[in-house]
């Protein structure tokens, strides 16, 4: 009897060291992602091209293949959140890069605001940008 309690004492203690130092796996958290503008400013007209990188804060690197399932471009930064836009997604061209087609009706600041799933990822990269349109 002695000899199997002390066998089960044993047992807990070998699976409780093992729980201790088993490596830690390091999972990447949603708020590690972030959308990022190529380039700040467009010229004001139709048909311009807004170009956005998803990058992994952590490691820097460009994050491909992410799902775009929200998007919109209004004036919000100017006080005009009712003048909205519309946006045409476009194909990227490079990896990690993800481009829209948008009409910019007047000079000014336009917030773009995108939401987007990555592959692997719970939750929801979300992210609000300032584009500035110039004449």
């Amino acid at each position: 009897m002695k000899t199997a309690i002390r066998a089960r004492a044993a047992a807990a203690a070998l699976i409780g060291l093992s729980l201790v130092g088993a490596p830690k796996i390091a999972f990447a958290d949603i708020k590690d992602y972030e959308f990022q503008l190529v380039d700040p400013t467009v010229q004001a007209g139709t048909d311009k091209i807004v170009t956005v990188k998803l990058l992994n804060k952590r490691t820097g690197k460009p994050v491909p293949d992410a799902v775009i399932f929200a998007s919109r471009l209004d004036m919000a930064p100017d006080g005009m959140q009712e003048m909205v836009t519309k946006l045409t997604p476009m194909p990227g061209t490079e990896p990690g890069t993800y481009r829209f087609k948008a009409t910019f009706s007047m000079a000014g600041r336009w917030q773009l605001s995108l939401g987007a799933k990555v592959q692997g990822e719970t939750g929801t990269v979300e992210s609000k940008l300032v584009v500035t349109a110039q004449k």
